[in-house]
């Protein structure tokens, strides 16, 4: 009996043993990743299922089928639109290139004289939203009413238009002067990196200067170049401002444009809309790949056991001439659309110019005190912006923190999913947030809801991105040293990561925060009557014609965007915009 009884007690041992260690193995930790990983399902992975369903889905009965994607394409201008799209991706990148390759050199590493005056004017660039440029070129270029037009008669007498936005090369160019200043970004950070030492060697060794240029600094800065202008595409070709104002009177249709008009139909062709932007995913999964291919092939990475020395290239009088080309790019890109919107703020009627007789405050007064939907469009634009990005902020540093920190296993899931919305074009992915979220049971279609959580979704790539190169900057033994004192994880991370990346996250809330408040592509198929927004009430009043309270509205945005970023310049330092560092 009493070796049974033993048997039996090391039984209930063992088996209570084997309940213990199964437990131990459950730590309150996993439930953080379980939450955070439930909260990014929803957040990138339901939409983007629920998105390639749809397409597949007869409308009612859901039954499979390949009717949506025969509709999408039955039409040889549905194709058009697409060749047209991939035709003016193409030449936005060209000209953007133009723009903010010789810019970013010249900035970084020449004597050109003035310098910070560039570098605040393409800031400026960053700043204003496309739709606002391209309403500024609208009033300067517009085939009838221009200013240069006008202007040009008034002076030759000649009634010929010379100049006309609404065309194909109006487009690319409107585009283009939106969209360079992230190839000037990337481009620069990569000229800032190249140790001159490098390229004097290739002239001791006999290369000329433009000879030690293409072959020493420029391979060494083409992954910057091919990434960021594979970035430009995308961002370019997904754009819906911009082709809204000026792709529609030109009659260039392009794929944002078709896909609204399947939202614009009643009942909304949501399945057919669906399977119409699938290209668009795959479009953009085919270049970054094309991308890594590339980029594999070769090596780019440049060793020395010195820290990167860079010697100002001595220009000499070219130095003006680089400095004129700055400032003509300058002023196409930003000076003249932002005047001519400025000036029609202050104008009763802006085709007649901004005169003493024609000058008013009236606009603004309008806005603010009597445009109670421009008032709510405002507030909600920041609103919406600020909520998107402070949520954004606080999920992108838990999840970096588990992944840099190595605290579970399988973290690194939880950062390709951080970083996937990249890969997913803004309008495509309203799409698929309308598809997933609309309906019922959560019907969360024209509420403040949706357009938070695709904000969110949208700009967790650049949170993930600050928050992951602030947490490796930290080095671990400063939290170990708190743990080893009694403090816990929290404790670490309140008293020792917190202090220290506050200067980083603030520059991370910021750059989510100022594209977030002016966003469009993504907005265009969310808001609802009591959800507008700035950029969509710009459109309704560009369709109505009334350019003059338009202007006014969006000057209002930008001083109030322009505040933010100096304010991120206090608090976050003035290279907030250059820390780029991927995890």
């Amino acid at each position: 009996m009493t070796a049974a009884a033993d048997v039996v007690g090391t039984g209930n041992a063992t088996a209570g043993s084997g309940r213990v260690s199964r437990l131990a193995m459950f730590q309150p930790v996993m439930l953080v990743w379980l939450v955070l990983a439930a909260i990014l399902v929803f957040l990138i992975v339901a939409p983007m299922e629920e998105l390639v369903v749809s397409s597949f889905e007869q409308e009612g009965t859901g039954a499979f089928t390949l009717d949506n994607y025969a509709t999408a394409y039955s039409k040889p201008r549905y194709v058009q639109a697409l060749w047209n799209t991939l035709k003016m991706g193409a030449a936005v990148v060209a000209l953007a290139l133009v723009f903010a390759v010789p810019l970013a050199w010249a900035c970084a590493r020449t004597d050109m004289p003035g310098r910070g005056l560039v570098r605040l004017a393409l800031l400026g660039s960053f700043i204003s939203p496309p739709y606002l440029s391209a309403i500024g070129w609208i009033l300067l270029a517009g085939p009838n009413a221009g200013w240069i037009n006008k202007a040009w008669t008034w002076l030759s007498g000649d009634p010929t238009r010379i100049v006309n936005v609404f065309t194909f090369e109006g487009l690319v160019f409107v585009m283009a002067s939106n969209v360079f200043f992230l190839i000037y970004i990337f481009t620069y950070s990569a000229f800032e990196m190249v140790n001159s030492e490098m390229e004097d060697s290739a002239n001791i060794l006999g290369a000329g200067p433009m000879r030690t240029a293409m072959r020493v600094t420029f391979p060494l800065i083409m992954p910057s170049i091919l990434g960021s202008a594979i970035i430009t595409f995308l961002i370019s070709i997904a754009l819906y401002g911009v082709p809204a104002l000026i792709s529609i009177p030109a009659r260039y249709p392009v794929i944002v444009i078709q896909l609204s008009e399947f939202f614009g139909n009643t009942p909304i062709q949501l399945e057919v809309a669906a399977a119409y932007s699938i290209p668009l995913l795959l479009i953009t999964a085919a270049l970054l790949g094309l991308q890594r291919l590339v980029l594999a092939r070769r090596g780019y990475t440049s060793v020395t056991g010195k820290g990167a020395e860079r010697r100002i290239v001595k220009l000499g009088a070219w130095r003006w001439v680089v400095f004129a080309y700055a400032m003509i790019v300058a002023a196409i890109t930003l000076v003249m659309p932002m005047v001519v919107l400025f000036a029609a703020a202050f104008s009763k009627i802006w085709t007649s110019g901004l005169t003493w007789a024609n000058f008013t405050f009236g606009n603004f007064y309008h806005i603010i005190f009597e445009h109670s939907t421009a008032q709510k469009a405002i507030t909600t634009s920041l609103g919406v912006g600020a909520a998107a990005a402070s949520v954004a902020i606080v999920l992108a540093l838990g999840i970096a923190y588990i992944v840099q920190r190595r605290v579970l296993p399988f973290g690194g899931a939880l950062a390709f999913l951080c970083m996937a919305p990249f890969v997913v074009p803004g309008i495509v992915l309203a799409i698929g947030f309308f598809a997933a979220y609309a309906p019922p049971p959560l019907a969360l279609y024209g509420g403040f809801t949706i357009l938070i959580l695709a904000f969110i979704t949208r700009f967790l790539p650049v949170a993930y991105t600050a928050s992951a190169a602030g947490i490796k900057a930290i080095h671990p033994e400063m939290e170990e040293a708190v743990r080893s004192l009694g403090g816990g994880r929290l404790t670490a991370i309140r008293y020792v990561v917190g202090p220290l990346l506050k200067r980083t996250l603030f520059g991370g809330w910021l750059l989510i925060f100022i594209p977030a408040a002016q966003e469009l592509s993504t907005a265009i198929f969310l808001v609802g009557p009591k959800t507008r927004l700035v950029s969509v009430l710009v459109l309704d009043m560009s369709e109505e014609g009334r350019y003059e309270h338009l202007a006014a509205l969006g000057c209002i945005l930008l001083v109030i965007l322009s505040l933010v970023v100096w304010a991120g310049f206090k608090i976050a330092g003035r290279d907030f915009m250059l820390k780029r560092d991927a995890a």
